[in-house]
């Protein structure tokens, strides 16, 4: 969960920026003087969204570091960080990647994986997670987390992010353009888009990355099922990972209640549905369990 979020946080700030930067030097104008020139448009978009989401997929380790307060492991302080070593170097190696960095951070039942390519990555795991669960079912977490690497998740994720900025931003300009035009309607149109095209421009491009994101997030529910498959070939059967998956549930079914329960797990699909699940970056668990056991 972790992984998809931060990625699409990084993503949503840097097309602002990257939006807000193109007005001030003038691109707004250049697009515009003449009139909308959608194949123009098209390639500027283009341009803007691929960049940005490769600049997010670019940013994705380090800024999961820090926001999560991840540590490294450089060497193993105890028997636990030993253990993790050895398990994530061993997974690796059956599924054809470089040994990821591997981390812990504080915080609720979680793991996740990122990096921008499968030879850089990281997995973390959080504290929560290794007092709340078996080794077994750690190992089926990590498994999960690897396959993801193992997959090019992320790439995946950046490509279809890229297309999707993409479409927000021709979208957005052109609903920018024909406001500007009605709110100067007469005045002289050479003089290139108002403060309005602006305006509009960048409270669009919010407003359809927000609705964008459905896409990104459904897409992200389909690679989960993917993962959970690869877990369960890497460790030799889907045991371990339906075992870490009830654990999960269970957790969730142990709190007081939705309210209570870590932002986190609601995220993940594990609570929750309605409009709501259309942003859940995980599907739910007994889908998941589902899916497992069907295969």
């Amino acid at each position: 969960m972790k992984r998809v979020l931060l990625f699409l946080a990084t993503n949503l700030a840097i097309m602002l920026v990257l939006s807000v930067s193109a007005s001030l030097l003038g691109v707004n104008h250049y697009l515009t003087a003449r009139g909308l020139h959608l194949g123009m448009l098209l390639a500027f978009a283009g341009l803007m969204g691929f960049g940005g989401a490769f600049i997010s997929l670019w940013l994705s380790k380090p800024i999961a570091k820090w926001t999560t307060g991840a540590r490294v492991i450089e060497q193993p302080a105890n028997a636990t960080e030993a253990w993790l070593m050895h398990t994530v170097a061993a997974q690796a190696r059956r599924a054809g990647i470089a040994m990821p960095e591997v981390a812990i951070y504080e915080g609720a039942p979680n793991a996740f994986a990122t990096g921008a390519t499968k030879n850089s990555s990281l997995v973390a795991v959080s504290t929560g997670l290794l007092q709340s669960m078996t080794h077994d079912e750690v190992e089926a977490v990590l498994a999960h987390e690897v396959s993801h690497v193992a997959n090019g998740d992320m790439v995946t994720l950046t490509l279809i992010q890229g297309v999707v900025n993409t479409f927000v931003i021709f979208l957005a300009r052109v609903v920018a353009y024909f406001v500007d035009q009605f709110l100067r309607r007469d005045e002289n149109e050479s003089a290139g888009p108002g403060l309005a095209y602006g305006i509009t421009a960048l409270v669009c491009e919010l407003l359809f990355g927000v609705l964008a994101s459905i896409i990104v997030m459904y897409f992200s529910r389909r690679r989960e099922f993917r993962a959970d498959r690869g877990a369960a070939q890497l460790l030799g059967t889907a045991r371990p990972m339906i075992a870490a998956l009830r654990r999960l549930d269970g957790l969730a079914h142990a709190a007081n209640g939705p309210e209570s329960l870590p932002k986190n797990m609601t995220a993940a699909g594990i609570a929750g549905g309605g409009v709501a699940s259309l942003f859940a970056s995980h599907p739910s668990t007994e889908e998941r369990i589902a899916a497992l056991q069907a295969a």
